[in-house]
């Protein structure tokens, strides 16, 4: 018999909306934490800059047991995705369960010696206090907190007028309208915004970035939805995985030319489409290196307005402010009156102990945890949507139904403390030697994994059903519908006071 237990949920993004259902739907009592005024995290209204639009298609990012509406676009747009998460948390009774505007500003072991936590909450009406559960779910993601950028000259640029806003805070087109913007950075929101200031009458726009990265059109050849060549288990399979044996190994060194081809003749595809050339913007990696989480969508109109100057690439980033001028690294001299850090977000669980950040997270930035969710010695706690992907939703709706079947020990592959951390070590080893790529973001991409990372989740939690037919599980990207009917073959149970 499972016992119930209060579970707090860090975040109502997406991710925190997964845990709540997940931890209720098996008879948990919840209570969700936001800091913020609303749910939604990065699809906040108050944090979405416009036109933002998902970079995966809609079949992709949502949850198991809920589709997009048929009337959205296939990439919806920033209030779409909103309204979808807002109807999501309606329909699985988690309204009643958030308190927003409260932060967790420190947790640490219960002192009763009871299994959980003790949370130090404060909330925007100056209220505080501690209070204890008895598990909790990280849901805070990796847009946490902004990462911030501090140069010499900041102050007399705004002394004659000028603004310095993160790509968050960018939430009004007519910011830009008849003035000089400046983007620094090289991520999808950066050139969200700079086509943006071009269309919304900006006199000048400048993006600034320090080396070309490929980027996918959302159709390749302006033909093939980029979801059926790059999500699909064929292509997966074409990178050297974890765990692997030796005639996996062999079968990879027969099919190197086979791969290498591929590869070529894709980045060949994407020079001619995207008319990287002629815009300076080729990139010296190969693009197989750097498949991960940090290969973003080609934002539709950018290169077309690099190549015919209406956008000013630079390759660089900010050294200081000089009045109403932004020197760069290389010297250039950028005349601006809104400046755009497009730079991101700082990933890390602040409000936990030195101790306890020590446990989870390398001197190198990455972080220890089996299957990305839990670590063995940071017991009542685990994370949801740190294995992040281009299906993101989909990917902490599985981590999600993992983590409470983890939390209630009843998993079928319920793994020990020892197995865990020697798996944390196998897969670290892989990501510094085999696969450096997979190190970024503190090694919590999932991509180019997807359907292996899946495969594991589902043997562990049990499920009589893994797969669909063997030519649709090899050609078609991952399917929401059928990891659902996937885990309704899983042991069911639930939690009683």
């Amino acid at each position: 018999m499972v016992k119930q237990k209060h579970v707090c949920i860090i975040g109502a993004g997406v991710s925190g909306l997964a845990a709540g259902k997940a931890f209720s739907s098996r008879g948990h009592r919840v209570t969700i934490i936001e800091r913020s005024g609303d749910l939604g995290g990065v699809w906040e209204p108050a944090r979405s800059y416009p036109d933002v639009q998902t970079q995966s298609p809609k079949d992709l990012y949502r949850y198991t047991d809920k589709a997009m509406p048929e009337s959205y676009p296939e990439w919806p747009k920033g209030p779409q995705v909103y309204a979808y998460l807002r109807d999501y948390a309606r329909d699985h009774g988690l309204d009643g369960a958030m308190r927003f505007n409260t932060k967790v500003e420190a947790m640490k072991r219960r002192a009763d010696g009871r299994p959980g936590w003790t949370l130090e909450l404060s909330s925007t009406d100056g209220a505080a206090g501690h209070e204890d559960f008895d598990f909790v779910a990280v849901c805070t993601g990796q847009f946490n907190e902004r990462q911030t950028l501090a140069l010499p000259g900041e102050d007399g640029f705004r002394a004659q007028g000028g603004q310095i806003l993160h790509s968050s805070q960018y939430g009004d087109p007519m910011l830009a309208k008849g003035r000089k913007v400046v983007v620094l950075g090289g991520s999808k929101s950066a050139t969200d915004i700079a086509v943006n200031a071009v269309n919304s009458g900006a006199s000048e726009v400048t993006i600034v970035y320090r080396e070309p990265v490929w980027r996918i059109p959302y159709f390749i050849g302006g033909l093939v939805n980029f979801k059926r060549i790059l999500y699909i288990r064929a292509q997966e399979e074409m990178f050297k995985s974890w765990g692997i044996g030796p005639m996996s190994r062999l079968a990879h060194a027969i099919a190197k030319p086979f791969v290498w081809a591929n590869w070529r003749g894709l980045e060949s595809m994407l020079k001619m489409q995207l008319k990287l050339k002629k815009c300076d913007m080729v990139p010296k990696e190969r693009i197989e290196d750097g498949v991960n989480c940090s290969v973003p969508i080609a934002t539709p109109g950018f290169y077309p307005m690099v190549a015919d100057g209406r956008i000013k690439a630079v390759r660089g980033t900010f050294d200081h402010y000089d009045g109403k001028t932004i020197v760069m690294s290389g010297g250039q001299r950028v005349a601006a009156d809104v400046a755009v850090l497009a730079i991101g977000y700082r990933l890390g669980v602040p409000f936990l102990s030195g101790e306890h950040q020590a446990k989870l997270v390398e001197p190198d930035g990455q972080y220890r945890l089996y299957r990305l969710i839990a670590n063995p010695d940071l017991p009542d706690m685990g994370f949801v949507g740190f294995n992040s992907s281009f299906c993101t939703v989909l990917c902490a709706d599985m981590a999600a139904n993992w983590l409470v079947r983890y939390a209630d020990g009843q998993l079928k592959r319920q793994p020990s403390a020892a197995e865990m951390r020697d798996n944390i070590d196998m897969m670290l080893n892989f990501k510094r030697v085999e696969r450096p790529a997979a190190g970024v973001y503190g090694g919590l991409c999932v991509a180019p994994y997807h359907f292996k990372h899946f495969d594991e989740l589902l043997a562990d939690i049990g499920t009589t059903a893994r797969r669909r037919s063997p030519l649709v599980e090899k050609f078609t990207p991952p399917d929401a519908g059928a990891y659902a009917r996937f885990l309704a073959t899983a042991p069911v149970y639930k939690a009683v006071a």
